[in-house]
């Protein structure tokens, strides 16, 4: 296949200088694929686990407060916080808005820094720190 000279090259990763915008909008895709994938398996251990009595969920639970199980549960309410807030981005830019260099890397930071500071929140909630 011989490529047409007149025809512009396409711009190879390494062209493109890495911001607060591309990285959302891989986080936005990987967010989805993990709570697709381990948040509905998650979903359906812990139904499971509820229909399959008092013992199942028990087991559930304290499987989900070892270490590596806080740290999943972590990462899925991130993902979410993360997945939701970028969503929103990508609605408020759908909508014509907030494509000026400024605007848009200021609302890339504000989805990581939003994800973080609800998922922080959320777990301070889920361990009664407000009480």
């Amino acid at each position: 296949m011989t490529r047409n000279p007149d025809r512009p090259l396409s711009p190879h990763l390494t062209i493109w200088k890495w911001g607060p915008g591309m990285l959302v909008s891989i986080l936005h895709r990987v967010t989805g694929g993990a709570l697709a994938v381990a948040g509905l398996a998650l979903l359906t251990w812990w139904l499971w686990a509820i229909a399959d009595g008092a013992d199942a969920y028990e087991r559930f639970v304290s499987l989900a407060m070892k270490p590596l199980g806080f740290f999943v549960l972590v990462g899925l309410t991130w993902a979410f916080w993360q997945h939701l807030l970028s969503g929103i981005r990508h609605l408020v830019l759908d909508s014509g808005a907030g494509f000026e260099l400024r605007v848009n890397r200021l609302f890339a930071v504000l989805t990581i820094a939003g994800s973080l500071f609800l998922t922080a929140l959320t777990w301070a909630i889920a361990m009664g720190v407000w009480s």
